[in-house]
């Protein structure tokens, strides 16, 4: 079974390009160039010095001694809050805006859910002095209000997504809108393993780093390079696809993919797209989504802003459908109580998207003898306000 994608965009029977014709020549200059680009001496030195110098990579894998003891396990942590702008989508703006500045681009557009994919592409853009508009949708600027006065403090545009659920999707819509109008000067910073072929290829490159470093960091201090689980929590789902990229192909490592539940898988308020989704087409490629039988996409929930997507990467739907992946629907009271663990025996205030990774440990039955690494995504200042307003929601 091969995980990575083919030479058609596929990832098994998903990904692709379905895409609008007016991007056609946008999508056709990305992908027969950006491997090219992106593996090239002079491009990856500059990468890699941004990652080191500026990013604050490798980050350090640390173990968690308290919770380890709690779960009867050795428990890592790979610490991509500690980079940059607080969570991993750094790792692919940077790389993103590298290759736009190779294409002659001069103005970047992106979306975002949670905020932080914004962040770190206002921050390139601020670094490389280019124009930034950011499409978010109105409900996410609300609950993630210090988020939005970052990417505006870093000389960004923030333009809300009025439709919809006015979330991630809707945020993703604009941007593609925008992308349509504007095709010959701007380049689309897509923030996950989603979108048209080759976009999840290259975030998962991108975001390889993480598992790239988990392999040296456990030798280091374990003495072997592989796990025996690697969790991560999947949205779109670019920071799992970074944490699995170096293990998919080793069996003997045990992926676990943690999505949002939201309510419930069957309240009618989750984002549980593996469960709950039907193969069908989104933001350009084919995948798992949520949607109604006759095809329209059913709105999702989650209380977490990066979790709140309908459909999931192709390269996630792949890892689900032949089984590579188990996947765990993690419900909004889990990942909060998780989150509330993490702080107090750790000193370590998670995302909540990360928390609904933590919030798996319950189900694993881990063994003494067992290596655990949780992909810890982002930290938790931009939730800080969902724990103070719903903590009498989910407090014992």
């Amino acid at each position: 079974m091969k995980y990575t994608v083919d030479e058609n965009g596929f990832y098994g029977n998903f990904g692709g390009a379905y895409i609008p014709e007016m991007l056609y020549p946008n999508i056709e200059q990305l992908r027969n160039t950006y491997l090219s680009i992106i593996t090239s001496e002079s491009f990856l030195s500059e990468w890699h010095q941004l990652l080191r110098d500026y990013v604050g990579r490798p980050t350090p894998l640390y173990y968690a001694k308290r919770l380890s003891e709690l779960y009867g396990a050795s428990i890592y942590l790979k610490r991509e809050d500690l980079c940059h702008t607080g969570a991993h989508k750094v790792n692919n703006t940077t790389g993103q805006i590298l290759l736009a500045k190779k294409l002659g681009k001069k103005r970047i557009i992106a979306e975002t859910g949670a905020g932080q994919h914004g962040v770190a592409t206002a921050t390139v853009c601020a670094l490389m002095g280019m124009q930034c508009v950011v499409y978010m949708g109105e409900i996410d600027i609300e609950r993630q209000k210090p988020n939005v006065e970052r990417m505006k403090m870093l000389g960004a545009e923030v333009r809300p997504a009025t439709s919809g659920s006015r979330t991630l999707k809707d945020a993703t819509n604009e941007a593609i809108r925008d992308w349509i109008t504007n095709p010959v000067d701007t380049h689309y910073i897509i923030g996950s393993v989603v979108g048209p072929h080759p976009y999840p290829d290259m975030v998962a490159r991108f975001q390889s780093v993480i598992s790239e470093e988990i392999r040296m960091q456990l030798a280091e201090k374990t003495g072997r390079d592989t796990p025996d689980y690697v969790i991560a929590c999947v949205g779109g789902g670019s920071n799992a696809a970074g944490a699995f990229y170096h293990f998919l192909d080793d069996k003997s490592v045990k992926l676990i993919a943690a999505e949002a539940g939201g309510k419930g898988v069957h309240s009618g308020y989750s984002a549980a797209t593996t469960v709950l989704g039907k193969t069908g087409i989104i933001h350009g490629s084919k995948t798992l989504l949520m949607q109604t039988e006759d095809g329209q996409i059913i709105e999702p929930h989650s209380i977490s802003a990066g979790l709140d997507y309908p459909g999931i990467g192709p390269l996630h739907a792949h890892l689900f459908e032949s089984k590579r992946a188990t996947f765990y629907a993690i419900t909004d009271a889990e990942a909060f109580k998780a989150a509330m663990q993490l702080a107090k025996l750790e000193g370590i205030i998670p995302a909540l998207e990360s928390a609904h990774a933590f919030a798996t440990l319950p189900y694993l039955n881990l063994k003494k003898s067992d290596v655990v690494v949780i992909n810890l995504s982002g930290r938790g200042d931009k939730d800080m306000l969902t724990y103070i307003n719903r903590k009498h929601e989910f407090s014992d």
